[in-house]
């Protein structure tokens, strides 16, 4: 079963306490979020497959490595916005697709309103992005999507984990890695990760 990823970096943690701060305003929220995103895209992408080319410096020629293949960036609507331009700044010749879930706040179960994937998923690196891994239904319903469109090659990135959803999408999804910025203690009766850093879509877009 591949790991969680827990990325261990001081940046990250900082960035992190600053989201979980219940007073950081949402410029400071959506700051911090941003460079912890870049953070986790570089980790994300660390085992990606490279091919050597031949490149013309302005002194002279050289063999350099390149990115073989499409990465393709799937943001879990709307909180996964959040994520995907930090991840752009990283990957800019990825691939976007989307998928639009919501949570039905009585039962915590997603429903699937939108969805628009590239052709080249099949053949893609492709990272899911999700601000938050509380119960795993959300997680689940995406990647669940992406392998009725055939991927094959997934990862799901995540900012905040609680083990029960990390427990659930490893059953669902075993061979799909999870990486995150960190993993909380459990989550409470109304289904949110504690300590957490409340919702992130409502924090990131002050809704």
């Amino acid at each position: 079963m591949p790991e969680l990823r827990v990325v261990d970096h001081p940046l990250l943690a900082d960035r992190v306490a600053v989201m979980r701060d219940r007073d950081s305003d949402r410029a400071t929220f959506r700051r911090a979020m941003r460079a912890a995103a870049v953070l986790l895209a570089v980790e994300a992408t660390k085992d990606l497959a490279t091919v050597d080319a031949e490149i013309e410096t302005p002194l002279e020629r050289t063999t350099v490595r390149k990115i073989e293949g499409d990465v393709v960036l799937v943001p879990v609507l709307r909180a996964g916005l959040g994520m995907l331009d930090p991840f752009l700044d990283v990957v800019p010749e990825a691939r976007v697709g989307h998928i639009g879930l919501e949570r039905d706040e009585a039962s915590l179960q997603p429903r699937r309103y939108f969805e628009r994937l590239p052709e080249e998923v099949p053949v893609a690196r492709t990272l899911v992005l999700d601000p938050m891994l509380a119960t795993g239904g959300s997680a689940i319903h995406a990647l669940d999507a992406l392998r009725e469109a055939g991927a094959r090659e997934l990862a799901l990135v995540v900012l905040v984990a609680a083990p029960e959803g990390v427990a659930k999408v490893q059953e669902r999804h075993p061979d799909v890695p999870i990486i995150a910025a960190t993993l909380d203690r459990q989550l409470d009766e109304n289904g949110f990760i504690r300590p957490g850093l409340g919702d992130a879509g409502d924090r990131v877009f002050g809704t």
